[in-house]
């Protein structure tokens, strides 16, 4: 059993998650109910499963929560080349094929040509983007504000709006209170927004990924997880320490990048990737 946790940290668990998961199973050998490595190995899966889908009935689903009156209004944070953009034309893509009309908001004001990129996305899903506040200087939160007027307005028969953000160093306060006033500009435009609040990870950061979950939990609140950058050799073990300390539902995995790629989150199938069981 040490030597399965000193795997299961090796596969960036963390040791929290992983601890969690031996004495689970310490404890059904003590029992007489694991007798062999197969049955152990068998278990194990059993109980990363079982923790990964406990974070929400609704996880493996890829449901996500959506307002009773339209527009849904869905927030995307995340650190620095983590994939938000890329995430946010895949969940257009997604919801355009659903049959909804799907508006994007370009709150990423720092980066150049963000705005362009999301246009570009907007062409290939059927979206539109939405105007910029007619001002000098724009920031995020007017981006955001002018973006969920304008899908509130009737006239839009707007469905979704999906806000994109710059990216966020989880451990610069000065920007984590921006994307907290972020949040709070959406609250303010409609009752219940954002009606989703996704943080996307990059599989590849390894632990790193559950110090910037704490972080923006924290601050804003997460109600679901985007895994990206599961198309090379991560695996995004470190994902099962964020859902076992914070209790986020992972809501979808990005496995390239197509428009296509963005998959509901399958607990059995993401665990049989970690552990390189055969389906």
């Amino acid at each position: 059993l040490e030597e399965l946790e000193d795997a299961l940290i090796a596969s960036d668990f963390g040791p929290g998650a992983a601890l969690a998961l031996v004495d689970g199973l310490r404890d059904r050998i003590k029992a007489g109910e694991i007798k062999d490595p197969q049955a152990l190995k068998a278990e194990l899966k059993k109980s990363m499963v079982s923790l990964l889908e406990s974070a929400s009935v609704k996880s493996g689903s890829g449901e996500l929560a959506m307002s009773e009156s339209a527009p849904t209004i869905i927030l995307i944070v995340g650190v620095n080349g983590g994939g938000k953009t890329t995430t946010v034309g895949k969940l257009s893509n997604r919801f355009s094929k659903q049959g909804y009309q799907v508006m994007l908001a370009a709150g990423d004001t720092f980066r150049a040509a963000a705005k362009e990129q999301l246009e570009v996305w907007a062409d290939r899903t059927g979206a539109v983007v939405a105007e910029y506040p007619d001002m000098e200087k724009t920031n995020p939160m007017d981006v955001l504000g002018r973006a969920a007027e304008l899908a509130i307005d009737e006239a839009s028969a707007t469905d979704v709006l999906i806000c994109d953000t710059s990216g966020r160093i989880h451990n610069n306060f000065q920007l984590m209170d921006e994307i907290e006033k972020c949040k709070d500009t959406l609250a303010e435009s409609k009752a219940g927004a954002p009606h989703e609040t996704l943080l996307v990870l990059d599989s590849t950061t390894g632990l790193n990924m559950l110090n910037q979950a704490r972080e923006f939990n924290d601050y804003i609140g997460i109600t679901g997880l985007v895994l990206t950058k599961l198309d090379g050799t991560a695996r995004g073990g470190a994902v099962v320490g964020v859902v076992q300390e914070l209790g986020i539902p992972i809501k979808f995995i990005g496995v390239g990048e197509g428009v296509e790629d963005l998959q509901p989150f399958n607990a059995e199938a993401f665990v049989d990737g970690i552990l390189s069981f055969s389906s």
